[in-house]
């Protein structure tokens, strides 16, 4: 495949774009990540998310470890060509490390942080005891 289309990404100082992943039936957001050039082609040539891991330094196949991959429908880049938006199904109904089913699990209510989703499965049954 051309690779050309990589090019029109402004990528940052690091060689990263932020991109969300939003579900694709209900537009929820589910999680924000990182993506490298190679993260981003591998997303677009597999069809599933692959990230990459600031804090391990290397790509991460989502849902190597949980089981939880997301399936990715469809892949669009912003007006500025500096955040990308993956619309995925996301398997088994959970992104979040903490068993949610979105990151976004905090609302803010008068001026404290409240949590606002129910784990749906315990972070320890995802990724074992360790």
């Amino acid at each position: 495949m051309n690779e050309q289309w990589l090019d029109a990404v402004r990528w940052n100082d690091d060689g990263l774009v932020p991109v969300i992943a939003q579900d694709a039936e209900d537009n929820k957001i589910l999680m924000v990540a990182w993506m490298n050039r190679e993260a981003l082609r591998l997303t677009a040539d597999k069809g599933y998310a692959v990230y990459w891991s600031r804090s391990r330094g290397k790509l991460w196949h989502k849902g190597e470890e949980s089981g939880h991959r997301q399936l990715v429908r469809e892949i669009r880049l912003d007006c500025d060509n500096d955040v990308i938006i993956l619309q995925v199904e996301q398997k088994g109904g959970i992104a979040c490390h903490t068993g949610r089913r979105s990151c976004f699990f905090q609302r803010l209510e008068n001026g404290q942080w409240k949590t606002v989703e129910p784990v749906l499965k315990e972070p320890s049954e995802i990724y074992g005891s360790s």
